[in-house]
């Protein structure tokens, strides 16, 4: 059996699953980033005190479209995969500054450069648009 036969779940490939997991990791980390600017915002000593619950909201808010693609694959609903290539997308753009940045940053935009290639890779697999029933044009 080769790794495309390979389900998860029935009928649910493993690299639908996986790209599930990678935008459901993706939308955790922001909610829960979210959670620590507006926490941190509330409590701490931050330089402006309405800008971190500002950027905390919104990162909560953000981390809400990778959660709804990962459900959204995880039930094979064809329409998941757009937003979840375009929360792939978007996360390269702080891969790319934090690889440009200095010292412990860059080990991290590495590690966000791969779960955001990783993603790409699996949702535009052919096996994976194929369990969400999306046809090539070719």
């Amino acid at each position: 059996m080769s790794s495309d036969d390979q389900t998860s779940a029935p009928g649910r490939p493993t690299r639908l699953t996986a790209a599930a997991a990678v935008c459901a990791a993706e939308g955790l980390a922001l909610v829960v980033g979210g959670v620590y600017m507006l926490v941190m915002g509330l409590l701490g000593r931050p330089d402006s005190p309405s800008q971190a619950e500002m950027g905390g909201l919104t990162l909560m808010a953000l981390g809400v479209i990778p959660l709804a693609a990962a459900r959204g694959l995880l039930r094979q609903r064809s329409w998941s995969r757009g937003p979840a290539i375009i929360t792939q997308l978007i996360g390269l753009i702080p891969a790319w500054t934090l690889l440009r940045a200095s010292g412990a940053l860059i080990p991290l935009g590495v590690v966000l450069a791969a779960v955001v290639v990783t993603g790409l890779v699996l949702l535009v697999n052919p096996t994976t648009a194929q369990a969400l029933g999306i046809r090539s044009r070719a």
